[in-house]
């Protein structure tokens, strides 16, 4: 059964050099690894606690709260609350769960705050570009076809008051695929911290959140080299007590005529960007927000990207292709990550 996102790529290599196991009763000197599916994709959960924790247990809630998102936000799932909105046959408003509330408002807030780079309402584009639930396509779409669409996407095409949301046309359609992953890491962690688990390592096809450490040193991430069909290292960093999300287009994208179409839609144009920015990382107290910054940036282009987060204080890194192979762009709340990797 498809879940959220089938299209969700891990961008980001997870370092584990600690000995694994899943004892029911668990130490602090015991790294404990969950795992499952969900969202089209895989998640992880490495942690340690001082008291015992029923693991079975534990991941039993886990896998309930992952299930629920799917349920609210999932575009594969016909009978999700965010499909029973989207398939409305009118422009009357639609009474969102609290979850669901939460994501849409974040989502909208960034858009604008992005002047409607990060917008939700692509999903119709998204769809048509070949990167949504109805499956690939192999040739650009027609322009007609295209502008048509155009005319029904947009932030200022919906309206959310408290959990009321509407739109202004009813072809309209949301996809919360650029930050639900995120808010499900931010559940997961909510869970984890409810059952006093303040050592852990949540991630969810590459968007992170990490606090505390393991008992010899502070958790550690890889950032991947954008290559595709490798695996490697691009930069380990300690991120300490923060989320962490990266966005890519060099592994989901479509060829016609020597043109790459990457499955990230700039809403400016309603195509596949363009440029030449193959990853954007972002760290952020919050995984839903950093999410959402991530995707946002990279649909910018490397300069303007840089000047939005400088702008908005977030802490990016850019890596950025060239003509003699990739070069790193880091905002100056970046930096101090950077600087303590030296050291």
């Amino acid at each position: 059964m498809k879940h959220i996102f089938s299209n969700s790529i891990i961008w980001l290599l997870l370092f584990s050099l600690w000995l694994a196991g899943c004892s029911p009763a668990t130490t602090n000197t015991l790294e404990q690894t969950l795992q499952g599916n969900t969202m089209g994709t895989t998640y992880s959960v490495k942690f340690y606690s001082q008291q015992p924790v029923d693991n079975q247990a534990l991941q039993q809630l886990i896998n309930q709260e992952l299930e629920l998102i799917n349920d609210l936000m999932s575009t594969y799932r016909p009978e999700s609350e965010l499909m029973r909105f989207n398939q409305l046959p009118d422009t009357a408003s639609f009474t969102l769960s609290e979850q669901t509330a939460k994501v849409v408002a974040e989502a909208i807030r960034i858009g604008h705050q992005s002047g409607g780079v990060l917008d939700i309402t692509v999903g119709p584009l998204v769809e048509l570009w070949g990167f949504g639930a109805s499956g690939r396509i192999t040739e650009r779409p027609a322009t007609d076809t295209l502008a048509a669409i155009q005319h029904y996407v947009g932030l200022e095409k919906i309206s959310l008051a408290g959990n009321q949301l509407s739109k202004t046309d009813p072809r309209l359609a949301i996809d919360l695929s650029t930050i639900a992953k995120g808010y499900g890491v931010d559940q997961i962690a909510t869970i984890l911290e409810n059952h006093d688990i303040n050592d852990y390592l949540v991630d969810i096809g590459g968007e992170m959140r990490l606090k505390g450490s393991k008992p010899d040193r502070a958790w550690r991430i890889a950032i991947e080299k954008p290559v595709a069909g490798q695996r490697s290292m691009q930069r380990i960093l300690e991120p300490g007590n923060m989320a962490v999300a990266t966005s890519g287009d060099y592994r989901n994208y479509f060829e016609q005529d020597g043109i790459r179409y990457s499955h990230l839609i700039d809403p400016r144009t309603g195509a596949p960007i363009q440029h030449r920015t193959v990853s954007s990382t972002v760290l952020h107290a919050s995984s839903m927000t950093a999410d959402g910054y991530a995707t946002a940036l990279h649909i910018m282009d490397a300069n303007e990207a840089l000047q939005f987060a400088n702008q908005h204080d977030i802490a990016a890194l850019l890596i950025v292709k060239t003509d003699d192979g990739y070069t790193e762009m880091v905002s100056n709340a970046f930096q101090p990550i950077i600087d303590n990797e030296k050291r």
